[in-house]
């Protein structure tokens, strides 16, 4: 299966509870997922193959309601080649020198 890129930004509502807190159970999820990500102050990117960067987005998602969420907003951007892979690397790598 082929290597994407998928971005994902989860926006939590509370009452009760502080976002940054509520963020930081959905980036446990993906930490422990094993999957390549970086953390940025807007966004979690992730690379791996498709199937698995749903599975862990959806897990993430219900991490954040589980920690106390009362709602969530829910961004992704992936990019998919037809036939190719996709890497964080190729895009940011010669900006890291």
């Amino acid at each position: 299966m082929k290597t994407i890129n998928l971005g994902l930004q989860i926006v939590p509502k509370s009452k009760h509870h502080h976002s940054y807190d509520l963020v930081d159970a959905a980036i446990e999820v993906i930490k422990a997922a094993g999957v390549k990500f970086e953390i940025t102050p807007f966004e979690t990117v992730m690379e791996g193959p498709e199937d698995l960067l749903h599975e862990v987005a959806r897990k993430a998602q219900s991490a954040v309601l589980e920690a106390g969420a009362e709602e969530i907003l829910v961004y992704y951007r992936m990019q998919i080649r037809k036939e190719a892979d996709v890497t964080m690397n190729e895009k940011t790598e010669k900006h890291r020198k």
